[in-house]
């Protein structure tokens, strides 16, 4: 975007998601200042520019949240899709250095580009560019991902940060001595907080879902949908709280033995579990 007229003596645009101004006349002109003058602050142009860096970033924000979800769920994304949407640079933003997979298993790699003809440029394990065309790829769940360990050591030797969290993704292996009846795990139950308002506002806060007595999370785990849940308290208790145990169910509603619940869900059950945990009051002290 360039510079557009704001009245007499200055010029503005939107420079970095912010509105800045240049004086267009006197010793500053051609220079960029500071501050908003104030007879600017309410321009009509710099209000147009306002509302558009609001919806630039709300955009982008949507486009992440879209990319994360395709993430989580590992669903296979159209490639024409993602073509269409790579000139976008909020899109771009959030795609590019995804580690994408095609038809073939092989076809791995961290995502670079994509052209109109529905063509994908990858960066491959063993450093090579290559090119894959498939109809669909996923943008896999990390706990999916057998060359995960490969792949952080790669992306740290390319110095690669990528706009939706994958490859760093925290996650966590379901343990194979798990009871058989077993439904709930308590790892993290147990963080007091000051009110049960505090605990469900950072549930919020971390973007998971509040009904009823607990924090939530609906997570796409292979064909199935489950939903995580974490006890934060009786809806309208107004002392204090603590964080309860991590269950998962089925869409019918009935709770899911350990053992039946999948990697995906059960790492991102124990994410949301760890994160809400993690905000609990510490006490200091001796008699911490």
């Amino acid at each position: 975007m360039g510079w557009l007229s704001a009245g007499d003596g200055y010029e503005v645009a939107l420079v970095e998601g912010r509105v800045a101004v240049r004086a267009t006349s006197g010793r500053a002109a051609g220079r960029q200042l500071k501050t908003l003058p104030r007879a600017l602050k309410d321009h009509p142009e710099v209000d147009r520019l306002r509302r558009f860096a609001e919806w630039l970033e709300r955009h982008a924000a949507s486009c992440v949240a879209q990319v994360d979800a395709w993430m989580v769920s590992s669903l296979p994304v159209p490639t024409g899709l993602l073509a269409r949407v790579w000139p976008d640079e909020a899109w771009q933003a959030a795609l590019r250095d995804l580690v994408v997979v095609g038809d073939d298993p092989d076809d791995v790699g961290f995502l670079r580009g994509a052209t109109e003809t529905g063509e994908l440029r990858l960066v491959n394990l063993d450093g090579e560019t290559v090119r894959i065309a498939p109809r669909t790829v996923t943008l896999p769940h990390p706990a999916l991902l057998p060359d995960l360990d490969d792949l952080r050591e790669f992306a740290a030797e390319l110095g690669i940060v990528q706009g939706v969290e994958q490859i760093h993704r925290a996650i966590w292996r379901r343990p194979d001595d798990l009871r058989p009846k077993a439904t709930e795990v308590r790892e993290f139950a147990g963080g007091s907080f000051r009110s049960r308002f505090a605990l469900a506002a950072r549930a919020s806060s971390l973007g998971y879902g509040v009904s009823g007595g607990y924090a939530t999370s609906r997570i796409r785990d292979g064909v199935r949908t489950v939903d995580a849940s974490v006890w934060i308290g009786e809806p309208y208790w107004d002392g204090d709280s603590e964080t309860g145990a991590l269950t998962w169910q089925d869409q019918d509603g009935r709770a899911l033995p350990l053992v039946e619940v999948g990697p995906v869900a059960w790492s991102e059950g124990m994410r949301m579990a760890a994160a809400l945990y993690a905000g609990r009051i510490i006490e200091e002290g001796k008699n911490a």
